[in-house]
């Protein structure tokens, strides 16, 4: 697995948009925080292009990328914000460029389309972590876990037992990222081969049925037989039919894996939650599930 050199005081971190469309006051609390942390932030210079609803065309988004990609000085690249839109790029990122000189690729939602590629073309960690849009309505815990993590200080996470839980200890690489972008990289070369690994999973208001049918497309595709454990973070504001689906996004998880006997956790705390906590995908991370829930980075 290849790390990206960890940041120092000093660093450059490089802003770029590669879903929805951003402003300057939708960023402004964050390159504030980076750069009291002793940080430099540099923009994409499409950043504030707009075609609908992306940060720009597709052409446009990946440019700004890339001129990030190809910048020496950037040592960390933090996508703005999330949406849809990052899996139109994955054919145009310079990814030669990025085994080149690897750079820590930051961001979380949407964003999994470009951390999946990543884990599973490259064999180089990236970083789930909170994103610049929405950042001031995050918890100090939250902010602190990126930028200790983009420094090689990754705090261990303890999270409280759920009902559902089923203890144990497991080892292994940590992958995932949002539900619906992994359901969505079926098929592709940027699916993940889960096997002998610890999967995250979170999303945003989707259907119960949804949730459903993509645990059992992911199941289908023997993405769910052989991991070391499952760990389970936000499933917020889910939505329901006028005919209730019957089950919450926990006990369709729960029943989906109910087979398999390896650990399984929820109520981790990142995802789409105020305390979004930065998780380092790629790297081997050790999973305890008991009274109280652990993760070590």
């Amino acid at each position: 697995m290849i790390f990206p050199p960890y940041l120092k005081t000093g660093d450059t971190i490089g802003i770029a948009s590669t879903a929805r469309k951003v402003s300057e006051d939708e960023l402004s609390a964050a390159i504030a925080y980076a750069e009291q942390k002793g940080f430099k932030t540099i923009l994409s210079p499409t950043i504030y292009a707009a075609e609908n609803q992306f940060a720009g065309a597709d052409n446009v988004r990946v440019e700004g990328f890339n001129e990030l990609l190809n910048n020496p000085d950037v040592k960390a690249i933090w996508c703005a914000r999330g949406g849809y839109g990052s899996v139109r790029l994955l054919e145009k990122i310079n990814w030669y460029q990025l085994q080149k000189t690897p750079k820590w690729i930051c961001g979380f939602s949407d964003v999994t389309a470009i951390h999946n590629h990543i884990q599973q073309n490259l064999n180089m960690a990236s970083l789930h972590s909170e994103m610049l849009v929405g950042f001031e309505k995050n918890t100090t815990e939250a902010h602190e876990s990126l930028f200790n993590a983009l420094m090689g200080n990754a705090a261990e996470l303890r999270f409280q037992h759920y009902s559902l839980n089923k203890n144990g200890s497991a080892t292994g690489q940590l992958v995932g990222g949002n539900l619906s972008v992994i359901y969505s990289m079926l098929g592709s070369k940027s699916q993940l081969n889960t096997a002998g690994k610890i999967l995250f999973l979170e999303d945003l208001d989707e259907y119960l049925y949804h949730v459903d049918r993509m645990m059992m497309a992911l199941k289908r595709a023997g993405m769910l037989a052989n991991l070391k454990a499952l760990v389970v973070g936000g499933m917020s504001d889910m939505r329901d039919n006028a005919i209730p689906f019957g089950k919450t996004a926990q006990e369709i998880i729960h029943d989906a894996v109910a087979e398999y006997d390896y650990p399984l956790c929820y109520n981790l705390p990142a995802g789409h939650i105020k305390n979004n906590n930065s998780l380092i995908f790629g790297n081997t991370a050790t999973l305890n599930v008991a009274e109280t829930c652990t993760l070590k980075q």
